[in-house]
């Protein structure tokens, strides 16, 4: 038997497209002209949803919407089929009906849950700390305020998590970059990077070495002072710390000794200059 032809192969295909387009316009027709109590239609629309049809759990949810635009289950449905198109992976959708229902409804009881689809809709779609982190920029903003909204709510003990966990990915950026920068023997830029962590993210996973870093910078820089309180200041903080022990090591061979039992202030006082 000879192998297909890739013209055969592409007329193939888009006779499959076509037939499935085909297909999902009679299942809307079938669904839309046939009018039903909305209790019905929303139950159904479910049971769809359940069996993981989320194709056809959305088309019954617009309808559960159109036939009856001033229920109850309209507003119910506007939240499910953006959980509909978040559970097929279509996060823009999600996103835009989760955003519908707040414009609509921003006091209604699905609000919060509108919010926090969205939060994970972007949460979702972040990609490694190697490329551009705006969507982690937005997924921290929209779990942010999740938090602020709605901070009692079931939502909020996941959302922080998940901030947790962007905030450990937007420090790992930072200190990709501050690297990079002292690679490039542009200490200075990189002394704003590890700062950055310092101040910003100073509970993530990323801290202790950020303050190592400094003290190398500083001392790069000549700025011995600078040095000293970066490194006390991650001996008293993380004591145990292999990367404490590689700056007290970088210290003591420039012939500085390091005091860890001052009384312990904020890291970013501890190393910007001036500092109050």
């Amino acid at each position: 038997m000879k192998p297909a032809k890739p013209l055969a192969l592409a007329l193939i295909a888009a006779a499959v497209t076509l037939t499935a387009c085909q297909s999902q316009e009679k299942r809307q027709r079938e669904i839309a002209y046939v009018e039903r109590p909305v209790e019905q239609l929303y139950n159904q629309a479910g049971t769809e949803l359940d069996q993981r049809d989320y194709e056809t759990a959305i088309l019954l949810f617009n309808e559960v919407e159109r036939q009856h635009p001033y229920s109850e289950w309209a507003r119910k449905a506007m939240v499910m089929t953006a959980y509909a198109h978040y559970q097929r992976h279509n996060y823009d959708e999600a996103i835009s009906a989760a955003q519908r229902y707040i414009s609509l409804h921003p006091g209604g009881n699905e609000a919060a849950y509108a919010y926090y689809l969205i939060a994970i809709s972007q949460f979702e779609q972040i990609v490694d700390v190697g490329r551009d982190q705006g969507m982690t920029e937005q997924a921290k903003t929209a779990l942010q305020d999740v938090l602020r909204r709605f901070p009692a709510s079931e939502y909020a003990r996941d959302a922080q998590l998940k901030l947790d966990m962007v905030n450990d990915q937007l420090a790992g950026k930072e200190m990709e970059i501050g690297r990079w920068y002292l690679r490039s023997n542009q200490t200075l830029a990189a002394v704003n990077r590890f700062r950055t962590v310092v101040e910003d993210y100073d509970t993530t996973s990323h801290s202790e070495e950020a303050l190592y870093r400094l003290v190398e910078a500083y001392l790069t820089l000549g700025l011995r002072p600078q040095a000293t309180e970066a490194a006390a200041t991650l001996g008293y903080n993380y004591p145990d710390s292999d990367w404490y022990i590689m700056a007290y090591q970088l210290m003591t061979s420039e012939g500085i000794l390091l005091d860890t039992a001052a009384p312990k202030r904020t890291l970013l006082q501890k190393i910007i200059p001036g500092g109050k």
